[in-house]
């Protein structure tokens, strides 16, 4: 689950969740601080836990520890619960913001099992997302397809045994260097986004044109893997390199004529701001 799907906020307060057995988990010490505004939430949850003997052994039976990110964008083991046993710990916690709060986590809890059944709704959740962003319309809809077609390659990539994570990014830099000539390292850098934040996403900072020859990389990578029947990392590695050659094939023949490059310096980090400004 991506990062910006992770975290979610309630009245200007943070909450972290993952994806877990087929629902949101939610980390219970967020979840104190958001309802107790305790300076120190952690404190306050072992207060409870010993006051209320009840709740401690509920949450000892009920609520895994799951692996999220700190702060600092460290992985540790974090007490969650999912939207039942939250309902269970609100009503031992005296505050003005249960009810609304328990209104906020329906629907947050619901949202991601509703897009699962229709994948319309996730589609249009995203495409609001940009839009008050500041998005233009026309970006927004190469955006999404890009997203699909995405989504087409790492399916075929799972079925062909490639291993998430690691070798889906060697893979996908391999598409991003036979398309742009640039690693997708260096092209961030191009367009000046900060590695120290793992939430500005390279494709968010795309021209139009980037976005489609991005597409088209990952569309042929995909077409050829199963022409070819590619297999493990190995064979999908060559298929990536081609399928990108292709991409970079016509980029280049789209430079020749225009006699413009297409990797540009240009982003979307205005849009932070709510303005579409374009900085080159």
């Amino acid at each position: 689950m991506k990062k910006e799907k992770s975290l979610v906020v309630f009245q200007d307060k943070t909450i972290r969740r993952k994806w877990y057995k087929d629902e949101w988990y939610f980390s219970v010490v967020n979840i104190i601080e958001v309802l107790t505004e305790s300076v120190n939430p952690t404190d306050y949850l072992k207060k409870l836990r010993k006051r209320d003997i009840e709740l401690g052994n509920y949450l000892g039976t009920n609520c895994p520890h799951i692996e999220m990110l700190t702060k600092t964008d460290k992985k540790r083991l974090t007490l969650a619960g999912n939207t039942k046993n939250i309902f269970r710990i609100i009503q031992s916690i005296p505050s003005k913001k249960a009810e609304p709060f328990k209104q906020w986590l329906a629907k947050v809890g619901y949202e991601r099992i509703q897009e699962i059944e229709n994948p319309e709704l996730a589609q249009n959740r995203a495409r609001e997302y940009y839009r008050l962003k500041g998005y233009p319309d026309s970006w927004i809809e190469r955006r999404l397809r890009g997203i699909a077609i995405r989504q087409e390659l790492t399916d075929e990539w799972k079925q062909r045994g490639v291993q998430e994570k690691k070798e889906f990014a060697i893979l996908t830099n391999e598409i991003s260097k036979a398309t742009f000539d640039v690693s997708i390292k260096d092209h961030k850098k191009i367009k000046d986004l900060d590695p120290k934040f793992k939430n500005q996403n390279l494709r968010d900072h795309m021209t139009n044109l980037e976005l489609v020859f991005n597409m088209l990389g990952e569309a042929s990578t995909t077409e050829i893997a199963k022409s070819k029947n590619s297999q493990g990392f190995d064979e999908n590695k060559i298929s990536a390199k081609k399928g990108g050659k292709i991409a970079g094939n016509a980029r280049k023949n789209l430079e020749l004529e225009t006699n413009q490059k297409v990797v540009s310096k240009k982003n979307y980090l205005g849009l932070r701001k709510k303005k579409l400004k374009i900085i080159k």
